[in-house]
């Protein structure tokens, strides 16, 4: 997977931390994203062994893991506990609902990522 994406990057480190940084972020906002997460960090330690700097690739697999869960409700386990701590107190939070306040969010959260990661690195 690692050779899939540096071929599809063609090596550019910037290119490659962005896709990933978007893809996973979307996807982490609809599966639990500690395990989604957890499942990348050896595509990282492939790309260390062929000696690329992923120093910038930590950095953004840290905004996806903390805002890519922060999308849908089943994002994040936080989000879970919200939502049975509002249904508790006669305040339910549908799916629909938190996602149409939850996702621009975490899309706006990304974009301002994106900035801070490409003038970072």
């Amino acid at each position: 997977m690692a050779q899939a994406l540096i071929g599809l990057t063609e090596g550019h480190l910037v290119f490659t931390m962005l896709l990933i940084l978007w893809l996973s972020a979307i996807v982490s906002s609809f599966l639990d994203n500690i395990p989604f997460v957890a499942t990348l960090i050896p595509l990282i330690l492939t790309m260390q062994a062929e000696g690329i700097d992923v120093m910038p690739l930590w950095w953004q697999h840290l905004l996806e893991l903390v805002l890519g869960g922060n999308g849908t409700l089943i994002g994040a386990s936080a989000n879970v506990v919200l939502a049975g701590i509002g249904n508790k107190h006669g305040h339910p939070i549908s799916f629909k609902e938190y996602f149409k306040i939850g996702f621009p969010l975490m899309i706006i959260s990304i974009i301002i990522s994106t900035v801070y990661l490409i003038i970072k690195f």
